[in-house]
């Protein structure tokens, strides 16, 4: 695992004391050096290639996919990937408001903090994603794509979440009694909401675990019989099995092991300067070791399921100087994980001092021929 060593390279590195070759030699798990959020148009214009930059993935939201911009990136020698909405196109709603997610009170819940999410047992609504992720996918020549937004009707990108429990809609309700054998009286659904937290909660949580689970192992085989060669990675909250009070399971209906079975990559979102650690970069590391222990992912070659984290460089939140940048993209790569990326190309292209420093540390830890 990583030692003091690695902070101070990261500092050298990027102040050119540094040899190229010994930063190379404390990185060379690193596999993906990417960035989200579309092509970074303003390096090429400045006549730098990706590649001389030490940047060889970029992830774009798939309705931003063309083949225009995917034949730019081949020819950077860029590897592409798609990011996917799952349970956050809240326009489904307009035409179909059945898909509200229902709260406590038997009542559609507002969004909170403004996330919409959509009930996650809505046939038509799961129908819909699962078709656009098969065209997405024979559509397009991509490397891969990664879930996002797949998780309960909750805000938790932020430090302090707000994370309703849902969704107790009568359709929810009676598939959660008929797969669980759940015997439920009928009552209003209010009162059978209260029901099911005070004396079903044992069998809640995971059923709602499970229905999300199921969400992706239907993903994982439209990618199978579509593109098998694409990865299929997750957008996931950063946190521990034990933040906020087991909140991964029971708010947001996340299973990690679970999801595993069905997951390449695992893309969790330790955004230190959003989540209340502006001053902690090092928090960033910390939680990825927490789940390749949670996970059993060490970062070694030949490894099923890899851990490439999305890290936030972009003022979201708390600003990130650009004298963390360095530090932010060395806690980011350490083992085990084996890539990363930074968040996000739309605010970072007004930030040049803050791309200098990312290419600075990519070139630095990019291996050599």
């Amino acid at each position: 695992m990583s030692t003091p060593r690695f902070r101070l390279v990261a500092l050298l590195i990027c102040c050119g004391m540094i040899p190229l070759a010994a930063a190379q030699e404390t990185r060379r798990h690193v596999q993906v050096r990417g960035i989200y959020g579309g092509i970074p148009d303003e390096l090429l214009e400045q006549g730098q290639t990706l590649d001389e930059c030490g940047i060889n993935a970029v992830w774009m939201g798939s309705g931003s996919l063309s083949a225009e911009r995917i034949a730019v990136l081949r020819q950077q020698k860029a590897r592409v990937y798609a990011e996917f909405n799952t349970l956050h196109v809240a326009s489904y709603l307009k035409d179909h408001m059945d898909a509200a997610p229902v709260g406590v009170d038997g009542q559609i819940c507002p969004p909170p903090k403004g996330w919409q999410g959509i009930c996650p047992t809505h046939p038509g609504y799961r129908q819909f994603r699962m078709d656009d992720f098969r065209r997405v996918l024979r559509e397009f020549d991509i490397d891969g794509i990664w879930l996002d937004y797949h998780h309960s009707h909750a805000s938790w990108e932020r430090d302090e979440p707000d994370m309703p429990d849902t969704c107790f809609c009568r359709r929810c309700v009676t598939q959660f009694a008929r797969e669980t054998k759940t015997d439920l009286p009928d009552e209003s659904l209010a009162l059978l909401a209260e029901r099911i937290l005070s004396r079903h909660a044992d069998a809640w949580f995971p059923w709602r675990c499970q229905v999300f689970t199921d969400w992706v192992r239907e993903f994982h085989a439209i990618r199978d019989q579509t593109r098998p060669q694409a990865l299929l990675g997750t957008f996931h909250c950063p946190w521990t099995d034990t933040d906020f009070d087991g909140a991964l399971r029971t708010k947001l209906a996340i299973d990690l092991k679970a999801q595993a079975r069905y997951i390449d990559v695992f893309s969790t979102m330790p955004y230190h300067a959003r989540f209340g650690h502006a001053a902690d970069p090092a928090w960033i590391s910390r939680q990825t070791a927490w789940l390749g222990d949670y996970l059993g992912i060490r970062g070694e070659p030949g490894e099923r399921i890899r851990i490439w984290p999305i890290v936030q460089l972009a003022d979201w939140g708390e600003n990130v100087p650009v004298e963390q940048v360095a530090s932010v993209l060395d806690h980011g790569t350490r083992l085990p994980a084996t890539g990363a990326m930074v968040f996000h190309w739309g605010s970072l292209r007004r930030q040049q001092e803050k791309v200098a420093a990312m290419v600075d540390f990519y070139r630095a830890i990019k291996p050599s021929l």
